[in-house]
């Protein structure tokens, strides 16, 4: 059976002079037009294609080959293309726009927008819709992360506190500001790692590895960076603290840490104003 709003592995039926029609189990023979024919890839009748399924501008089934920039059961932020009575059409990467219903908004957007939407299959009419409203698609079971463990984030909206965003497509996390050392904004991917897993149940994450691991590789980067540059560099354990953000990415605690250690090992003399390999010739 097809999947709606997923990609399958559809076997071909049919050759027809405006494309190949696939077997979609229940839902019968769906289109895959011709200009979404793979060149490099065998397409006899029997042959199988993986191709994603969605409806086109006259409601029917239809298959591409062509990659959305979300499927069902996903977040993503996405751009206002067209805003009409029925609601807002969203730009997902594909020929049909992506209906948001007006009463799926969260706030009002105007075209050129970018909002972050959760999408699913309308069980009614089998449509494929965005929602803003997030928090009914989000998991409320308890997360089974690892402190360390890295993760995908999309970053939904500032707070307070720092940033929320979302973690594998499954639960709000909290990006705190001061583990925050570089641009970020609302609707941006990153790749991060679980800090913090809270006795309430909330999640703290950060943009930087965590735990020793993460303190070996920033002695390692501090090293190499001292050896790029001929043993010196004007930081230290008194330098501002986005001096030292925007050359290593990290807060000045983690910072002081690493040279820290490194002193510690013998490898780098600490001044007021710099740090010295101790290798320097």
């Amino acid at each position: 059976m097809a999947a709606i709003g997923h990609f399958n592995n559809l076997p071909i039926v049919k050759h027809t002079g405006f494309g190949l029609y696939l077997d979609g189990g229940p839902h019968g023979e769906i289109l895959l037009p011709n200009r979404y024919i793979p060149k490099n890839e065998p397409t006899e009748v029997g042959d199988w294609l993986r191709v994603f399924i969605y409806r086109d501008s006259e409601d029917k089934l239809i298959a591409t080959t062509q990659s959305p920039k979300v499927k069902v059961g996903e977040f993503a932020s996405l751009k206002v293309v067209e805003i009409t009575r029925v609601g807002l059409f969203l730009d997902w990467g594909l020929p049909k726009d992506l209906l948001l219903p007006h009463s799926e908004e969260k706030r009002p957007l105007q075209v050129g927008d970018y909002c972050v939407v959760y999408v699913y299959l309308d069980k009614h009419s089998e449509r494929i819709t965005a929602t803003a409203r997030l928090d009914r698609h989000l998991d409320k079971t308890p997360a089974h992360y690892q402190v360390g463990e890295a993760v995908d984030l999309l970053i939904v909206e500032p707070t307070d506190l720092g940033y929320k965003a979302i973690i594998n497509h499954r639960h709000w996390g909290l990006l705190h500001k001061n583990e925050v050392f570089k641009f970020i904004r609302g609707g941006k991917r990153e790749r991060g790692y679980i800090r913090e897993l809270r006795a309430d149940g909330k999640i703290s994450l950060s943009l930087q590895p965590v735990g020793r691991d993460a303190a070996d590789q920033l002695q390692q980067l501090i090293l190499q960076t001292l050896e790029e540059h001929d043993g010196v560099l004007p930081l230290s354990d008194k330098s501002p603290a986005p001096e030292i953000a925007r050359l290593f990415g990290v807060s000045k605690g983690n910072f002081k840490k690493a040279i820290g250690g490194l002193y510690r090992q013998g490898r780098i003399v600490i001044h007021p104003d710099r740090i010295e390999s101790v290798e320097r010739s």
